[in-house]
């Protein structure tokens, strides 16, 4: 089995994107499984068309792709990517789009197809905060799990793929007050948990982890 899993570059001014940050640092093989390791850049369009070229050219089994959600305290795993793109910032390139569609032949949403709750409950047996996420934004790590799950449906039918948001490291939030932060060991090790989880896991566990709001 092959897994590839990809990482943003830094993006907003920081000087580091836990992503890949903590994707680099992955073993490259875990479960038994070959992981390959990617860094795509924090563009829009950009990022989906070398995703492509990836799939392309590795034929994994499962994709997962990573991203920053700076602010958050845990490690979320993503439900579902919306087809619409509206940036509250400029992406690496400069591109700042609002309201696009991101595939017009698209469903308005894709759902991740990871055991997410199984990733979500394992994560937690190693004392590492984490849970279900419902909103993967509208920046790029949207547009990039949107784009996934797109190619998924439309191209490659064998593959299972979702996205993980991870939180700042703590040498990022030195000056952003009361900004959670976590480790890259921490990280590091969720993400590893994930891709075993999803390797020796076809049918997700039934847990509540559902949200009021």
């Amino acid at each position: 089995m092959k897994v590839l899993v990809t990482g943003f570059d830094p993006f907003g001014g920081e000087k580091v994107n836990p992503a890949f940050e903590a994707v680099k640092r992955l073993e490259d093989k875990i479960a038994g499984a070959q992981v390959i390791k990617v860094e795509i850049p924090t563009v829009f369009r950009k990022s989906i068309e070398i995703l492509d070229k990836k799939i392309e050219e590795e034929k994994p089994d499962v994709v997962i792709c990573v991203g920053q959600a700076g602010g958050r305290f845990d490690m979320t795993v993503e439900r579902v990517a919306i087809n619409i793109s509206d940036a509250s910032i400029e992406d690496n390139e400069g591109n700042k789009p609002i309201d696009e569609t991101i595939f017009e032949d698209g469903e308005n949403a894709y759902f991740s197809s990871l055991p997410i709750k199984s990733i979500v409950s394992n994560i937690r047996n190693e004392k590492i905060p984490a849970s279900v996420s419902n909103t993967a934004g509208t920046y790029v790590c949207n547009h990039i799990m949107y784009g996934l799950l797109y190619l998924i449906d439309k191209k490659y039918k064998n593959i299972r793929g979702g996205f993980i948001h991870v939180p700042y490291l703590p040498e990022q939030v030195v000056d952003k007050r009361s900004t959670p932060s976590m480790n890259i060991n921490d990280i590091v090790t969720a993400l590893t948990v994930a891709i075993k989880t999803t390797v020796e896991t076809q049918n997700d566990i039934k847990i509540s982890d559902g949200k009021t709001h």
